[in-house]
């Protein structure tokens, strides 16, 4: 019997058959180039689509570039769009091939159809091809008079294409002040969006290298200009909505009524459908209202609605980016969402990251009115599947408790979770209660009493065991097992891989030995002989330090150890205040997703003097750059022993075991138990020898270098064209947000008062202007040893925050920080005198 015939399988569009493919494609469009047969259009887009395919997929068809060229003589629009695709994907790549699509795409650009008209101009500004520069300007001419207003729309666009190409093209075709006209009388709102889309970025860019671009740029934050786009704003398409709006924002109103008017004619943007407008509207208001504190709370309870409808009604996504800008103003004003907690509950079907961002605004809102039900919430997640959440949910219960609201029962809560026999909860709880008892010693009793009943081989997570064993040091008087428990853990000390339990064990041990000596005191001769035969140098350092610490007086050591303590009453925040006052000032961008201004994740050129590490939970905010640090006083090769004094030293140098920086031969298990069964609780007679912290460092006193001076010449001069030539040229070398002090706020009544002061200190201005409460200055000085040495600054002064943020270029860099230590200097003494 025959096989049945095999079913023909259609090859795919995407892949060519054989090498021949590409070539059999070539000829046919050459033959269907000039026909004029019936079909001929419906013929060409199956090739057209075969072209496209293979190009997708990142097939080589540029050879077939003549032939579909030929071929776009067609009234198919179809065609056309596959046409100009195809053009635009090979032309920058192949320069030469492209001069072949000028003259067609140029006489499409005046088809009667405007439709055809709009495309094509739109691929001749795509090509991207500087030769080509010449014959765009007569299309984008036309393009920007066309009756059609989707050609105008394409020709705006289209001059912001021809500006990145060519600006002196761009500039000497005067198309910006086409643009402007366009902006201020076309009666298409898409073409005016576009027209100021184009016309801020290329006054912007064109800025630094005219004054007339300089005071165009100004010109769009003009009163004429912002009414006449508030008043058209509901014609506007969503993001042509934002654009107007956050042009609005840079906008500084004259007065309070002026304020109330922008605000009284943008309300009803709060109710728009787009999450993108209501968050651009919420920061204009904001704001705008930041130098009026009453107003100001009215808008935040305003807002409120709007956001909180975002959040319920949106994807996931946008849940996050509203909820991230939420959480943003609930920490700058927690009290005016308390009674909205419920809205910030997690639902079951929320993704993660949604319902982590949930527990943090929860552990925001929360007072004394609401704490209970908000811990009630959160006990119920401690039981969730979801292992992350579970723990979110045990640290928003503790940060709750350490913000001092219905401490009692909180307490409870916690220590039911010790009860819930999941490691992971218990892990999480144990390090709470750590923070808890620093800060509540009084709940002592009734923690211990919970925690004596954890066995530590049941604790296997380095920060908790460590949480675990501080308590059983801390509180060895009052957890009966306490030695016992601590000589298991020594023990077992080979079998512990974190360093960080090490640490937290030898000083454990310790301070269980001042209380109760004769059931600790074996331990703490095996733990110090422990110590001082670990590989990791802080353990060691530690267990020797302790040693000799014990062997010259048991009483300073116990004052060391274990001093009198005070309750902890403030926990060292995560965020820096002036870190969200930044980040608020960039309301509705990625900064507030990211929890951190923008310049920490764009260019490092522009990091300024902040430093931050990669945890974005341990934000530190410095003075100075890390370019900058002082170098450590170095230490040579053969100082084995920092602890040695230096006679030791002298005696121990060369003497290296196992191949360790440390000569630990000496301090075996055998002569440190010896050492330690010695030990009393008792003062001692002998005179006790005084070390500096330098001297026991081994270090010698540490003297840091001195700053480099500089001096600033009074007679500098400098040229605006030579200012403005520098910096275009020079990178930023330093950024600073500068606090004022209120007395110079209140002298800067006009921009010549604080010139005048500034030329005092050898810092000249060749540019200001603004007006309360902006003002902005560039500044120049030069360095008086060196006369090509200038430093520049752009300084903008906000005078309702108090605050300046400076931009610093110089020629010798090396030479930032010092002349931004003293350009700080002049401004802080402004208005002192």
């Amino acid at each position: 019997m025959a096989p049945p015939p095999q079913a023909s399988k259609s090859q795919s569009p995407s892949q060519p058959s054989g090498k021949g493919e590409v070539s059999d494609l070539k000829l046919q469009l050459r033959q269907l180039a000039g026909s004029r047969a019936p079909g001929t259009d419906d013929s060409k887009r199956e090739l057209f689509k075969k072209v496209i395919s293979y190009m997708t997929v990142g097939i080589d068809v540029s050879s077939l570039f003549s032939e579909m060229v030929m071929c776009s003589a067609t009234h198919d629009i179809v065609l056309k769009k596959m046409c100009y695709l195809y053009v635009g994907n090979y032309a920058k790549g192949n320069p030469d091939l492209a001069l072949l699509t000028i003259n067609f795409l140029q006489k499409d650009c005046r088809d009667e159809d405007p439709m055809i008209r709009g495309l094509a101009l739109r691929s001749l500004c795509s090509l991207r091809v500087t030769n080509l520069v010449e014959y765009l300007v007569g299309p984008l001419g036309l393009g920007l008079k066309d009756g059609n207003p989707y050609v105008r729309t394409v020709a705006a666009v289209g001059v912001l294409k021809l500006y990145h190409i060519s600006p002196s093209t761009c500039i000497d075709a005067d198309f910006p002040s086409t643009l402007k006209m366009l902006l201020l009388n076309d009666s298409d709102s898409q073409v005016v969006a576009n027209s100021l889309s184009a016309l801020q970025e290329i006054w912007s860019l064109e800025a630094s290298n005219s004054e007339e671009a300089s005071r165009e740029r100004e010109g769009l934050l003009s009163k004429p200009v912002v009414y006449y786009l508030l008043n058209r704003i509901r014609e506007f398409s969503e993001w042509a909505q934002c654009l107007v709006l956050d042009l609005v924002s840079k906008y500084v109103p004259t007065d309070s009524n002026e304020i109330f008017d922008i605000m009284n004619l943008l309300e009803d943007r709060l109710q728009h459908a787009n999450g993108a407008v209501v968050l651009a509207t919420t920061k204009l208001f904001l704001h705008l209202t930041l130098s009026m504190a009453d107003v100001h709370q009215q808008v935040y309870e305003r807002i409120k609605a709007p956001l909180l409808t975002l959040v319920s009604s949106g994807s996931p996504e946008q849940s996050y980016a509203v909820l991230s800008h939420l959480h943003l103003l609930v920490m700058r004003a927690p009290i005016l969402f308390s009674s909205d907690y419920k809205h910030f509950y997690c639902q079951y079907n929320e993704p993660s990251y949604v319902k982590k961002l949930k527990l943090d605004m929860l552990t925001a809102v929360a007072n004394e009115s609401n704490t209970y039900d908000i811990v009630t919430e959160l006990c119920e997640y401690v039981a969730n599947v979801d292992v992350p959440i579970a723990r979110e949910s045990v640290r928003a219960v503790g940060k709750i408790a350490l913000q001092q609201y219905d401490v009692n029962a909180i307490v409870d809560r916690l220590l039911q979770f010790l009860e819930m026999e999941k490691d992971y909860v218990t892990a999480e709880t144990l390090v709470l209660v750590k923070d808890l008892l620093r800060k509540y010693p009084q709940w002592s009793q009734d923690c211990i009493a919970v925690v004596g009943n954890i066995s530590s081989k049941n604790v296997q997570e380095p920060k908790a065991k460590a949480s675990l064993i501080w308590m059983l040091g801390e509180y060895s008087h009052d957890m009966l097992d306490a030695p016992y428990v601590l000589e298991t853990l020594i023990e077992d000390w080979d079998e512990e891989h974190s360093p960080e339990v090490r640490l937290h064990l030898l000083t454990a041990v310790l301070k269980c030995f001042f209380r109760r000596p004769p059931e600790t005191q074996k331990t703490l001769g095996a733990a110090l002989a422990a110590g001082l035969a670990d590989s990791h140098q802080d353990v060691h350092d530690r267990a020797l330090f302790y040693y000799r610490l014990l062997q010259n007086n048991v009483s300073v050591a116990e004052r060391v150890v274990n001093p009198p303590k005070q309750a902890v009453s403030v926990f060292a925040d995560t965020q820096n205040s002036e870190v969200k006052d930044r980040i608020f000032d960039e309301f509705n961008s990625l900064s507030v997703v990211y929890q951190k201004p923008s310049y920490m994740f764009t260019d490092k050129e522009h990091r300024g003097p902040f430093e931050f590490s990669e945890d974005p939970g341990s934000l530190s905010v410095g003075a100075e750059s890390a370019d900058n640090v002082l170098p450590a006083h170095r230490v040579e090769a053969s100082d084995n022993d920092l602890l040695l004094s230096t006679s030791e030293k002298e005696e121990s140098k060369g003497l290296i075991s196992n191949g360790s920086a440390y000569n630990t031969s000496s301090y075996d298990a055998s002569s440190v138990a010896q050492a330690t069964s010695q030990l009393t609780i008792s003062n001692s007679s002998s005179p006790q020898p005084t070390f500096a912290i330098d001297d026991l460092l081994g270090l010698g006193p540490a003297i840091a270098p001195a700053p480099p001076s500089l001096n600033l010449s009074a007679r500098a001069v400098l040229e605006p064209s030579s200012f403005q030539r520098k910096w275009a040229q020079l990178p930023v070398s330093l950024t600073q947000e500068i606090s004022m002090n209120p007395q110079g706020i209140a002298a800067l009544t006009s921009p010549q008062v604080l010139l005048r002061h500034m030329q005092a200190h050898s810092v000249h201005c060749i540019a200001s202007g603004g007006q309360a409460p902006n003002f902005k200055f560039f500044f120049y000085a030069q360095k008086a040893e060196e006369a090509t040495t200038f430093f520049l600054v752009e300084c903008v002064i906000n005078t309702s925050t108090s605050k300046a943020q400076m931009k610093l270029k110089a020629d010798d860099q090396s030479l930032s920080e010092a002349f931004s230590t003293l350009f700080q200097s002049a401004l802080s003494k402004f208005g002192m005198s």
